[in-house]
Order: C-alpha cells, then sequence, then structure tokens
C-alpha cells in the first residue's frame, strides 16, 4: 500500500548513496529529486526507480530545497538528503501520523554512520524535522545547515533517518571548509563581527561539547578525529570571518590610496 506522501531530494553526484535512500522510500506516492548537474549516475539510479527529476542550477542549500518542495504534489512531505535512508520504524510512524492526522510534523534523530562505522547507540543524536505537512512548513533564510519550520503541532519520532555523509577524512575535511566558508558569509553579510575571545575559546568548548556531552567518546578513535573536527569547524567558521573584515579593510584602503593619488579625480 502506497504511503499518501512526497519525498523531494536535492542531488549532486550521489550516486554512492542514493540507490540506498530511495530503496527506503519505494512505498511513497511521489518522489521527486532536484539535481544541480551531476555528472556521475546520479540521474540513471534515480529514474530507475521511478523518481521525477527536475535539473534546477545551484541556488544555495535552503532555496534548492524550497524550490524541491514547492513541485511536490502531496499535503503530506518527507524531505531526504542523497546520503540518507529512511528507517522502517520512521516510515510505521509517518503512516500512522497521515492515518490519524493529529500533527503537523514529525521531529527524527539522525542516525550517524562516520568513517562507514555507525556510532555508538549511546551517542547523543542530533534531531530534525524532515516530516511535515506541506502547508504547514517552510525553510528558514540560511545558507547552510538549514531547517525546516513547521507552523503547528511537532511530536518526536522513535524511528530514525540512517545518514552516511561522511566516508573519508578527505570528504570531511572538504565539507567543513565548504560549510564555514558558507556560514561565514551568511555571517558578514548579516553584519556579524568576528571576536577574539572567541576565537581562542571555541575550539576547546566544542571539542569538550562534542567528545563529552555529545558521548562522541563511545566511538573510540573515530570519536575524536569527529571530536577534532567539529571544534575544527567551529574555530574555522569564526576565522573566515575575521579572514573577511580583513579583506574588507584592505580593499577600504587601497581605494582610499587611489583617492589619495588622484585628488582631482583623473
Amino acid at each position: 500500500m502506497s504511503i499518501a506522501a512526497s519525498v523531494y531530494i536535492i542531488s549532486l553526484n550521489a550516486e554512492r548513496t542514493l540507490a540506498e535512500t530511495l530503496e527506503s522510500v519505494r512505498d511513497f506516492a511521489e518522489v521527486i529529486l532536484v539535481d544541480s548537474g551531476s555528472t556521475d549516475r546520479t540521474l540513471e539510479i534515480a529514474k530507475a526507480y521511478g523518481a521525477k527529476v527536475v535539473h534546477q542550477p545551484w541556488l544555495g542549500f535552503a532555496k534548492q530545497k524550497a524550490k524541491a518542495l514547492s513541485l511536490c504534489s502531496c499535503p503530506w512531505v518527507l524531505n531526504l538528503d542523497a546520503d540518507e535512508a529512511l528507517s522502517p520504524e520512521l516510515k510505521a510512524e509517518i503512516a500512522l501520523s497521515i492515518e490519524r492526522d493529529e500533527l503537523d510534523g514529525l521531529e527524527s534523530p539522525l542516525i550517524e554512520k562516520f568513517l562507514g562505522v555507525p556510532n555508538h547507540r549511546w551517542t547523543r543524536r542530533n534531531y530534525r524535522i524532515r516530516f511535515f505537512r506541506r502547508s504547514k512548513g517552510h525553510y528558514d533564510d540560511v545558507q547552510v545547515h538549514e531547517s525546516i519550520v513547521v507552523d503547528g503541532r511537532v511530536a518526536r519520532s522513535k524511528g530514525g533517518i540512517y545518514h552516511d555523509g561522511v566516508p573519508t577524512i578527505e570528504e570531511m575535511l572538504r565539507k567543513t571548509v565548504a560549510y564555514a566558508r558558507l556560514k561565514a558569509d551568511e555571517k558578514f553579510a548579516r553584519g556579524r563581527r568576528s571576536s577574539l575571545a572567541k576565537m581562542v575559546l571555541v575550539f576547546p568548548v566544542m571539542f569538550v561539547k562534542s567528545y563529552f556531552l555529545k558521548r562522541h567518546l563511545l566511538n573510540g578513535r573515530r570519536g575524536l578525529i569527529g571530536a577534532m573536527n567539529n571544534a575544527f569547524y567551529a574555530f574555522l567558521k569564526e576565522a573566515m570571518l575575521y579572514e573577511k573584515e580583513l579583506q574588507q579593510r584592505l580593499r577600504a584602503r587601497r581605494v582610499s590610496k587611489q583617492k589619495d593619488s588622484h585628488p582631482d579625480g583623473s
């Protein structure tokens, strides 16, 4: 029996994980994949699973997902990334939520796999709203780590979403640098300024939070690597924000020197 909800996914060169993602939502009424220019087998895999494929040049995470959401036709929607898969438990909860029609969304835990190995079950998990009533949900206006805002009643699900987004350290570092740059750009555009105190303190504070409070120490050396990277990401956002401020000051000095050398404007 088909689950009366639309699934929407954004993708770019996701052949490593996309088949597992689509296999987990085969029972849904509609699957929409918005692709921003894949050159691997992503589109071939999507079409083999019967997904509706739409090409959209990259708009940024929130706007790209909002575009995909706008293409959905069912009153209930589920968002998955192309490196995620729906757990059977959460699928059953979604079907029950649609049947009962009492909630406007579900906030679900991300069950992380890091460097190819699932995290310890007692590692603290992040929760995200991914299933919701289409008329009640929208995206916040950020460039990265976008989230769905639901104007209504949201409950936490027991079932989760499997996430296999960091298979190698090289991929981890690539994402860390890219996401830190986007966050720094976003903060700078909003008039935020870097802080020396934060630059000094943010690394140790975030390491303690990740390694001890979120219990990544239970993951052995993988947990140490992940906690160090989380701390580095927090530091890098602040460092890149400072870099943008420095570049702005240097440009202003060059313009000032040019005006001083040509006082008549010639």
